[in-house]
């Protein structure tokens, strides 16, 4: 069997490529901006079939022993199933003509592969290199694994902490079940949810509810299924077509006329004991992962709590208190520059009032983490905060986000709907990119923030809301108030309180600091050590204008720790980070001039500050005319041999110059 193992480029050698550099930039910036794994490979696929020529390219899964494909590009080849197997068993990267045989995620389990097949064979050294991109396609699809998970995670607590304020005002024991069931469907995305109660006398399980089960009850034996087997070991567990299908007991499908594809149990444990377990069928986009597990075990926490007690508002409080702190530990606000102290006093100051914040700022500059720690610090805590995009929602859509709709309110009410200022009520409405929200929409927003009530689209009964609001913007809302483009009376309702963000280039004391928070946080997710940035490294750093700000900075240090293998970050390193131009000392220096920023040095006399800038001056002519000398006294008007000796007057290096002239 003709059957090689590939060495694949590194990263540094991957950098060196020009092509091969830009194909990964790319893909990290394909990572960062795609929701979704498949379509972030199959963009992979085309822009490697492109630059490779290859014919043929598969994502498949090997489990159970079947081989299924999950994305494919290109011709249909059969692929050589047992040379794959060997690939997966040895974690490395084979080569089996016309077939090149990659691990995906060799951690994953079920194990994965991307396969690519030419019609002619390529150059040894295109097999290296494609290889190359694929090792750092896997590293960059784990780190995006690990941003959405957290993202998902984020957005489940929060939405919990919605639930559990809503679970607060049910005294039913039966109607909060449902509720909690409900809420499980939703948060976890699956078809049914049942919580079973343990009758232990009799030996049965009896479901209450049994979403999706005419009557809303289902009695079963506690041995039978997967349910019966989380009674009696009292662990977790999880079935599938694929994983353990005996567990699955289909006598219940024939009796609903139902097909249960995946299952997940978790024990329902009280202080007492064993109370029962917490089923979900079906999750719609697949299986059911551990992040499934320990958010229906969270909610199987509070489900037990609920049937012990039914003065059961303590408990809920607890839970709500935890998640709100859980929550709040996201957010930090990193930075000892004398600009984010002032902000973080101004956010202490104001936390714990009702006041309208507007926050001011460019992008990137973390205006939303403002606003989290104006939620999480202050007395709303334990509410719901409420994030709305208002650049992002239709102008035709606008009002029923905000504002929820009444059943048949207009075409596509199915169903009524509560808005975000109903899910708000009593904690934070976040108003994101405010300067974009229509005219229309403004008034309407000004109308509800003096009167505190609204009604839904359709509807006629009015809404109390006691929601905070906190905007945020990077326009000028004055100018655009003169403009007639935000209407003046909204904008000095919402500027009550004012907090700008300085752009990250105007506080460079908080770079370094802000890298290395970055760094220590991505390598932890990455299970490496961190590496140290070498003096020339954070010189770099602090030279870079930083138009994206903070979050270009998250993503330059998110980067490194994915995709940088050594335990020293040096300038050159930065390099691949960094690939336009760097700004020159003497560009900043006049910058600062232009700006009217005070020189470095304080109290130089005039004639100092004039040699300084005259300095700075010349070396940017030169770096602007790539260091020829007859074109830079050309644009600065001199003759060249007074050129020349002007350099030597301001002490400008002038090794490279020729003698003077006579």
């Amino acid at each position: 069997m003709n059957c090689r193992t590939v060495d694949f480029l590194r990263g540094d050698q991957l950098a060196e490529r020009p092509e091969l550099a830009s194909q990964v930039v790319k893909l990290h910036s394909w990572s960062l901006s795609e929701d979704d794994e498949e379509a972030f490979l199959r963009r992979a696929f085309l822009a490697f079939g492109t630059a490779f020529d290859y014919s043929t390219a598969r994502w498949v899964k090997a489990a159970s022993g079947n081989w299924q494909i999950l994305a494919r590009f290109g011709l249909e080849l059969e692929l050589p199933t047992t040379i794959a197997a060997e690939a997966l068993e040895r974690r490395q990267i084979l080569w089996m003509p016309p077939w090149l045989l990659v691990p995906y995620l060799p951690e994953k389990d079920p194990l994965e592969l991307l396969a690519f097949a030419w019609r002619e064979q390529p150059p040894w050294d295109v097999l290296a290199q494609l290889a190359g991109l694929v090792v750092v396609l896997r590293q960059l699809a784990a780190a995006m694994r690990t941003r959405l998970d957290q993202q998902r995670r984020i957005e489940q607590l929060e939405n919990l902490l919605g639930y559990t304020r809503r679970w607060l005002g049910i005294k039913e024991i039966e109607s909060l079940l449902v509720e909690i069931a409900q809420a499980a469907t939703r948060l976890i995305g699956c078809e049914r949810a049942s919580i079973f109660l343990w009758d232990r006398r009799t030996h049965t399980l009896v479901a209450r509810p049994a979403l999706g089960v005419p009557g809303g009850e289902l009695r079963l034996s506690d041995s039978s299924g997967l349910v019966g087997r989380v009674i009696q070991s009292g662990e977790p567990a999880l079935a599938d077509e694929e994983l353990h299908p005996e567990w699955i007991d289909h006598s219940v499908d024939k009796q609903l006329r139902f097909q249960t594809k995946s299952v997940l149990c978790v024990p329902l444990r009280g202080a007492a004991g064993l109370l029962g377990a917490f089923e979900l069928i079906n999750k719609r986009t697949g299986r059911f992962t551990d992040g499934d597990q320990a958010l229906l075990s969270e909610l199987a926490a509070h489900a037990a709590g609920i049937l012990e007690n039914a003065q059961d508002r303590q408990a809920l409080l607890t839970t709500r208190s935890r998640l709100a702190e859980l929550a709040a530990s996201q957010v930090e606000l990193v930075g000892r520059s004398p600009a984010i102290e002032a902000i973080r006093s101004v956010i202490h100051r104001v936390a714990e009032t009702d006041l309208a914040v507007l926050i001011l700022g460019e992008h990137g500059t973390g205006k939303e983490v403002v606003a989290q720690a104006i939620h999480y610090w202050g007395k709303r805590r334990h509410q719901p905060f409420v994030a709305v995009n208002c650049a992002a929602i239709p102008e035709t859509l606008a009002e029923s986000e905000l504002f929820g709709h009444e059943k048949g309110a207009f075409t596509g009410a199915d169903e009524s709907r509560a808005g975000k200022f109903e899910l708000a009520s009593s904690g934070t409405l976040f108003l994101d990119e405010i300067g974009d929200l229509s005219l229309a929409c403004q008034a309407k927003l000004l109308r509800v923030l003096e009167q505190r009530v609204f009604t839904r689209v359709g509807g006629t009964a009015l809404i109390p809301t006691d929601a905070r609001i906190i905007a945020a913007t990077n326009q000028d809302l004055r100018e655009a108030v003169r403009k007639r483009r935000f209407r003046d009376d909204l904008f000095y309702r919402l500027n009550v309180v004012t907090i700008e963000i300085p752009p990250l280039r105007a506080r460079p004391h908080d770079i370094l600091l802000l890298a290395e928070h970055f760094l220590n946080t991505f390598c932890r997710r990455a299970g490496r050590r961190v590496p140290q940035l070498t003096p020339a490294a954070q010189e770099c750093l602090l030279k870079h204008p930083w138009p994206g700000n903070v979050r270009e900075l998250r993503n330059a240090m998110e980067r490194l720790a994915y995709l940088h293998r050594e335990d020293v970050i040096d300038a050159a390193d930065l390099a691949f980070i960094f690939p336009h131009k760097p700004v020159s000392q003497s560009g900043i220096l006049l910058t600062r001039i232009a700006e009217g920023a005070p020189p470095d040095q304080p109290a130089l006399s005039l004639a100092e500050a004039t040699r300084q800038f005259q300095i700075a001056y010349v070396r940017q002519v030169l770096e602007d005319c790539q260091g020829n000398f007859t074109e830079a006294a050309r644009r600065l008007r001199l003759h060249r041999s007074n050129f020349y000796r002007k350099l030597r007057q301001l002490g400008v290096e002038t090794r490279a110059l020729p003698p003077e002239a006579s």
